[in-house]
C-alpha cells in the first residue's frame, strides 16, 4: 500500500509511522495510490515531466530517499524530489495527459493503461499543487 501524503516537514511525515492508520489517521492530506512505487516509478514519472534522464531525476536531492529507520518493519517513509512536486504543481490539464501517455508505456506502469495513468496524475497534481500552496513537501507512506 503506498499512500502519498504533504507534510510540513520530514520529522512531521514520519511521525505518521507512530499513528495507527498512517498518514491519513494524521489529518494530512493523502491520496491511496496501491502499489505505486515511490522510487522507480516517481523517477520516470519525473523525466517524464521535466525532460531529464532517469538517471538524473532518481539523484535529485529527496528523490526517493528512506527517511524512516530501515528497521521499521511494516512501513517507510520515503520522501518525493522537489523537482517532482514542482513539475506536477505546475502542469497543465494538456501536459498531464501528454505525460499520461508516455508513463503509461514505462514497464512500471505498462497495462495500466492511459486513462487509468491520466486519472493518478490528475491525484497526484492536485496533492502537489495544494501542498505548494500549503508551503508542505511531499512523502509516501510505504506499508508492507
Amino acid at each position: 500500500m503506498c499512500d502519498y501524503f504533504s507534510a510540513p516537514h520530514d520529522d512531521a511525515a514520519v511521525g505518521v509511522l507512530d499513528q495507527p492508520g498512517g498518514p491519513d489517521a494524521s489529518g494530512f492530506d493523502v491520496v491511496a495510490l496501491k502499489g505505486l512505487d515511490p522510487v522507480v516509478t516517481m523517477a520516470s514519472l519525473e523525466a517524464i515531466l521535466t525532460g531529464c534522464t532517469y538517471d538524473e531525476a532518481s539523484a535529485r536531492p529527496r528523490a526517493g530517499r528512506l527517511l524512516s529507520s530501515p528497521d521499521h518493519e511494516s512501513a517507510f517513509i520515503i520522501s518525493l524530489s522537489d523537482t517532482l512536486q514542482e513539475a506536477l504543481a505546475s502542469a497543465s490539464h494538456d501536459g498531464l495527459a501528454d505525460a499520461a501517455a508516455a508513463w503509461a508505456e514505462t514497464d512500471e506502469l505498462r497495462g495500466c493503461g492511459i486513462d487509468a495513468a491520466r486519472e493518478v496524475l490528475v491525484l497526484l497534481s492536485g496533492l502537489a499543487n495544494r501542498a505548494s500552496s500549503g508551503r508542505r513537501r511531499l512523502y509516501c507512506w510505504w506499508a508492507l
